[in-house]
């Protein structure tokens, strides 16, 4: 699944724009590689994501396509 669709189906962040503008930036990591926005993530990959004034570790733990909001936690776990 691609990065920033992964981000907009967990709810860690809100819109799939906003993630790829996100990534674009520079702003999101996989695996300690800088992210494009079509970067594929996969269940193991570890996450990081700065924020404006804070920043997000986070492991996947799961990629379904589709996700209803209260499982969208259940997809990633956070480190930090």
């Amino acid at each position: 699944m691609r990065i920033d669709k992964f981000l907009k189906n967990s709810r860690i962040i809100k819109r799939r724009t906003v993630a790829k503008d996100a990534c674009d930036q520079g702003r999101i990591s996989v695996n300690g590689k800088v992210a494009k926005p079509g970067t594929e993530v996969k269940v193991g990959d570890e996450i990081y994501i700065q924020f404006g004034n804070g920043s997000l570790r986070a492991k996947v733990l799961q990629t379904p396509e589709t996700v209803r909001k209260e499982d969208a936690a259940g997809m990633y776990e956070v480190i930090e």
